[in-house]
């Protein structure tokens, strides 16, 4: 069984830092393309970050490129999200997902994704 666990959230100031880390089990990890994903009150799911198998390739979306940097270490079956210069805007739970594939290449569509974390929720004040 497939469990994917975040831990990392928190309150944070704006201009604020905050690690994100998500570790899986059940799975072989460096088969998967993993990701971030965030959903706020009332809003749509969106997708923050994605990375390839090797962490050769990622994809970041629009509002977070330039602070955010994805990575994943697979020999500790862990993916992290390092994000910087927080702005309100970020405050959301974040959930990191997993799908299979064979490409070096990452999602950046939830549909793909087969395996969702818990999520863990990110504040940031103003």
């Amino acid at each position: 069984q497939v469990h994917l666990v975040e831990s990392g959230g928190g309150l944070v100031q704006t201009g604020g830092s905050l690690r994100l880390s998500c570790t899986g089990s059940g799975l072989t990890f460096d088969g998967y393309t993993m990701a971030w994903f965030r959903q706020a009150p009332g809003k749509e799911r969106e997708v923050v970050s994605c990375v390839s198998r090797s962490g050769a390739a990622t994809r970041y979306g629009d509002t977070v490129r330039g602070r955010f940097t994805i990575s994943r270490d697979n020999a500790k079956n862990t993916l992290y999200l390092q994000m910087n210069s927080l702005k309100p805007e970020d405050t959301a739970m974040y959930y990191c997902a997993a799908a299979p594939n064979l490409g070096s290449f990452c999602y950046d569509s939830q549909y793909e994704y087969d395996y969702w974390g818990q999520g863990t929720q990110v504040s940031v004040s103003s």
